[in-house]
């Protein structure tokens, strides 16, 4: 049986399901069906009885529309997708989704359909392997050795964040970083002659990539003559530029738009058959032809042997594959618990929280190795490290900080790659207003439950004379729309400790830190507000008397609310300030506990934050009220800035006074 009729298989479960869901996009599978079939069933090391398999090779479909191409793999090989759920593409609750997803489908290693952001991930996959073979590997013991393949198309590459993710590629060496180009030239909307004629081959030369260039992408000697020319390639990531044919096979549509992102019809799936010489109805696969695709065989062969290596491994290096097997299960180790724990009881001087994460991390950094990342050019300005971080580099795979550049988007997106990897616990730093440029990443690690930690600084307009270009306003409230975005703004040292430690213990749930560029004070707290402090939101003041107000404040707010409150005492007005750290915390708390915090239907409630306020409203009622920005800011010494907003400790009294008379 030849390669052909092997990536017809390809092409006519992606055609039919494309059909029968009446959606979804044929064209990219029937092109690309060839490379795959040569990829797949020559050169990727994956065992389909355990898609999570450590050492295997990582695939990553960048242009992820393309997906029937990935699902039709995975059911062809032998992983846990029947038939069944190829004919159930594009429905509810299917293992076939329109764009892969990796919590759903064994076998899919990321997330994709944002075009650009596989390619990113791919970059951090290819990052972690590095690492930790450095770390890991010994003389005669290559326990970590695999290669991270990739298929891009045009759109991929046309997308900012492949010039980002690829630049930065280049310039760490990453040669077991294998790119598939599919150079068919449609994209959604025609012939991209109209809007991308660059030259990729030189363009990626330019970045210090290793360039095969004309390959023939329906030839399978040419296309297996590239990737052992890639495989020997020690120094530098290999781009493989595929000639193909948008809808190959389909005599109507192939080489055009049309093939791109709509069904090709029952009528033209006919004459498909025909031209491929495919004489089976749909979704029906020859007995034959599943033999020759099988990956079972093979897979455990491959699994067998490294289980060989690694027992070997495992009794030379006893403490090294321990703490190997425990990265790989995500677990913190208890020390950092423990000494986290500690922290979070003492009492600290004055600083600003950026500070206080820096304090954070030289604490505990050392005590996890998995612990890597960096900063989008602003090491010095986010304090992100800690002193005993090495860079990484190819000279160097064994650092744990990574020098990002002015890569925002490229930085959050391969450090879902690094996560999705193992042994990995990545996190990402820029200022605050700058997670814009991060967004759609940071949306991607929420969609895909990936625990990424971003360290987000200068938070708000307290930053001060940067003016309002940089001074965050609708930042925080934009981070805390994103389901399963847990969002801290610490109010001091303390707070701050508190959210790393959470951070950490995260399974599912990505962090981002709003951090301050000024310094604030330490608030004293109890040992029962230092325990409460992880819930998200506790009473910092104010408990033992009942209150005639309740402010609820975050970060930098939080020190000026309790002031304000101390001096309203001598006004015989009772208030209590709830610091608020994390609303998503909070909410998920049980209500006895929320309603100790802020009882059932109390209406004198202020809330505080200098960023819009839209997120609080939930908190205050229809007769509470807010201190917030509703406007951009303003350039200006930090403090001379909020005072001018209203962030002082007389304009809270002055509100809290006017609230209690409203209601009375």
């Amino acid at each position: 049986m030849n390669n052909r009729t092997l990536a017809n298989a390809i092409r006519m479960l992606s055609l039919d399901a494309v059909n029968a869901a009446n959606s979804g996009h044929p064209g990219a599978p029937m092109g690309m069906a060839d490379i795959a079939t040569v990829l797949w069933r020559e050169f990727i090391k994956h065992n389909p009885r355990n898609p999570n398999w450590f050492n295997r090779d990582r695939f990553v479909l960048s242009n992820g529309h393309g997906s029937m191409l990935l699902y039709s793999l995975l059911h062809l090989t032998g992983y846990k997708l029947s038939i069944k759920d190829i004919k159930n593409f594009r429905q509810l609750n299917s293992l076939t989704p329109g764009h892969p997803e990796c919590d759903i489908t064994d076998g899919v290693e990321t997330t994709t359909g944002p075009l650009g952001q596989g390619l990113a991930n791919a970059v951090g996959m290819a990052i972690a392997e590095k690492n930790l073979a450095s770390e890991y590997n010994k003389k005669g013991h290559q326990i970590i050795d695999h290669n991270t393949y990739v298929f891009a198309g045009d759109g991929c590459l046309m997308e900012g964040i492949s010039h980002e993710v690829c630049s930065l590629a280049g310039t760490l060496k990453l040669n077991k970083l294998i790119v598939f180009y599919d150079m068919n030239q449609i994209s959604i909307d025609g012939n991209v002659d109209g809007w991308f004629t660059e030259n990729i081959p030189s363009r990626f030369k330019s970045y210090g990539w290793n360039v095969i260039n004309n390959v023939n992408g329906h030839d399978f000697v040419s296309i297996r003559k590239a990737i052992n020319s890639a495989k020997l390639e020690k120094a530098r990531p290999t781009i493989i530029c595929c000639k193909t044919v948008i809808g190959y096979g389909s005599p109507k549509f192939q080489g055009t738009s049309k093939a791109h992102g709509a069904p090709l019809g029952m009528e033209e799936a006919e004459v498909v058959r025909k031209k491929l010489n495919w004489k089976h109805k749909p979704f029906i696969i020859p007995r034959d032809i599943y033999e020759k695709w099988s990956g079972h065989a093979k897979g455990e062969k491959y699994e067998k042997a490294w289980n060989s290596k690694f027992n070997k491994y495992k009794k030379s290096f006893p403490k090294e594959s321990l703490d190997l097997k425990r990265r790989i299960k995500s677990n913190v180790p208890q020390t950092v618990v423990t000494k986290l724990n500690k922290f979070m009881s003492k009492t600290h001087k004055p600083m600003a929280t950026r500070k206080s994460s820096q304090v954070v991390m030289s604490e505990f950094g050392r005590l996890m190795p998995e612990l890597i990342g960096g900063s989008a050019d602003l090491k010095g300005s986010n304090l992100s490290y800690y002193d005993e971080m090495d860079t990484f580099s190819h000279s160097n795979p064994s650092g744990k900080y990574i020098y990002y550049g002015v890569r925002e988007f490229g930085m959050s997106a391969i450090s879902n790659g690094i996560f999705l990897h193992g042994a990995m616990r990545p996190f990402a730093s820029t200022f605050l207003i700058f997670s814009e440029y991060a967004k759609n990443a940071i949306r991607m690690s929420a969609l895909m439950k990936l625990p990424i930690i971003y360290i987000f600084t200068h938070d708000s307009i307290g930053l001060g004379e940067d003016g309002p270009t940089h001074q965050s306003v609708e930042q925080l409230s934009s981070l805390r729309l994103v389901p399963g975005l847990d969002v801290w703004r610490p109010a001091d040292t303390q707070e701050t400790a508190a959210a790393w430690r959470e951070a950490l213990q995260s399974k599912e749930r990505p962090s981002a830190f709003a951090l301050s560029r000024q310094s604030l004070q330490e608030i004293p707290k109890t040992n029962k507000q230092i325990n409460e402090m992880t819930r998200g939101g506790y009473v910092l003041h104010g408990e033992a008397t009942k209150p005639d107000a309740i402010i609820i404040a975050s970060g930098s707010e939080v020190s000026i609310s309790v002031d304000a409150a101390a001096q309203l005492k001598n006004d015989n007005i009772n208030v209590r300030v709830i610091s608020m750290p994390c609303q998503e915390a909070y909410n998920r708390q049980p209500d006895s506990y929320k309603n100790k915090c802020i009882p059932i239907n109390f209406d004198n409630i202020l809330a505080i934050e200098s960023g819009v306020g839209e997120s609080w409203h939930k908190f205050i009622g229809k007769n509470g009220a807010l201190i917030s920005m509703e406007s951009f800011g303003l350039s200006g010494t930090g403090n001379d800035v909020m005072k001018h907003f209203g962030f002082s400790v007389s304009n809270i009294k002055q509100k809290i006074k006017k609230l209690i008379k409203k209601n009375r």
